[in-house]
């Protein structure tokens, strides 16, 4: 079984990517499900039931979400009301929505938990503590994780902490595919970064011109994300469905 994880939509301009290339990438590598990190999916960042539902129907399966959940203000009915949108799941009890969904495909239940970091990030529960909870609950035959999370650490902790006890572990946030796709000792496919899905010309999506004035006049901008050129990023995991356990991560890259 092939399982797709496409890296943070930006704004429009990677909204429009995805929706031209997401079934000629299903083709190519076969692949069976598709989990996409939408946190970044509006303009302003954060999504719309909108949104989300022109992604599910074009070809994502869940979608995963990070420290822009709510930033739209119809996000907490979207939550709530389709269980194939998750928030990270270590957010505070009481928090609309959930951060974990069961995906039955081909006879497989495939579950899908998301997890956000605490370093350099708002201030949520512990993730390492809440996915050992999660996981003694769980009833799946393959678990994937999205772990959207700032520092490369606490992604390289986490992989090394779930080995052998989920199927695969992907980074999302920092909009930089890393080069470290492998395999874990135990059979977990992991990445540090998948990437993004958005505009090229920028600065890891915001328009280059706001972002070197911030950086050059130490003044707050607006950002805006960049148009023209896009570029998809993601991963895909080979999985062996007896075990449960990835064969292979391959990283993808198309422009």
């Amino acid at each position: 079984m092939n399982i797709l994880a496409v890296g943070d939509i930006v704004g429009d301009a990677g909204t429009e990517l995805f929706l031209a290339e997401i079934e000629t990438i299903k083709k190519r590598y076969q692949v069976d499900f598709c989990i996409v990190n939408a946190e970044n999916a509006c303009s302003n960042n954060g999504i719309t039931r909108r949104k989300a539902e022109l992604l599910l129907s074009s070809g994502a399966d869940v979608l995963t979400l990070g420290n822009h959940t709510f930033r739209q203000k119809d996000a907490a009915p979207l939550l709530i009301n389709n269980n194939r949108v998750i928030r990270p799941a270590n957010y505070p009890p009481g928090t609309p929505g959930s951060g974990v969904t069961t995906v039955e495909v081909g006879g497989k239940k495939i579950a899908v938990v998301n997890l956000l970091g605490r370093i350099y990030m708002d201030y949520t529960d512990c993730p390492f503590q809440t996915i050992d909870k999660i996981l003694k609950h769980i009833k799946a035959d393959l678990v994937f994780v999205d772990f959207h999370a700032e520092a490369t650490s606490e992604k390289i902790s986490m992989g090394w902490h779930l080995d052998g006890r989920v199927t695969g572990l992907f980074g999302t946030h920092t909009h930089v595919q890393t080069a470290d796709a492998w395999v874990l000792p135990k059979g977990t496919g992991y990445i540090t970064d998948l990437g993004m899905t958005g505009p090229v010309y920028g600065c890891l999506g915001v328009k280059k011109e706001i972002v070197l004035e911030r950086f050059i006049g130490c003044v707050p901008q607006r950002f805006e994300f960049a148009d023209g050129k896009s570029r998809l990023c993601g991963a895909v995991f080979r999985v062996d469905e007896a075990t449960g356990k990835t064969l292979e991560v391959e990283t993808i890259c198309v422009s």
